[in-house]
């Protein structure tokens, strides 16, 4: 991981490191990474509850409320417990579009130890705007989130 992205998680821990709300934690972090990323229309979390992902703290416009596990690219990521990322996504079947602008996703399961709490759900109103390094970076910053929920 580059310097830039090392320091985007040293702020993301100063910014969530001694608060116990996990609400309050991933609005700052939905924040945060709206901050950092250049090129995305949404950015923010669907949180797990019994079989259905449930919209939580998020920046862009209004979004899909509940999405079914398994539907989706989020309802997809969070039964696989995978990373999807997706070029275009008009060429993934079944997706759900919440903004018909976005283009592009991709999706990171938080996960505490093998427990699903939710996902990150990140959207671009450009085809091919992940990269390798992004997902990379998004993981690390999934995982450095879910220790503190």
């Amino acid at each position: 991981m580059n310097s830039v992205n090392k320091t985007r998680i040293q702020v993301l821990e100063s910014l969530i490191k001694d608060e116990p709300n996990k609400i309050a934690n991933l609005a700052n972090s939905s924040a945060w990474l709206n901050q950092c990323l250049d090129r995305i229309n949404w950015v923010g979390f669907y949180l797990l509850e019994k079989n259905e992902l449930v919209l939580g703290p998020f920046q862009g416009k209004p979004a899909c409320i509940r999405i079914p596990v398994g539907k989706g690219v989020c309802g997809t990521a969070a039964k696989k417990k995978e990373i999807i990322r997706v070029a275009d996504v008009h060429e993934f079947p079944g997706h759900i579009a919440c903004d018909e602008d976005s283009r592009s996703e991709i999706v990171i399961p938080l996960m505490a130890g093998d427990q699903l709490i939710g996902v990150l759900d990140i959207d671009s109103p450009v085809t091919e705007r992940f990269s390798e390094d992004d997902q990379q970076f998004l993981e690390a910053f999934a995982e450095t989130l879910a220790l503190y929920l």
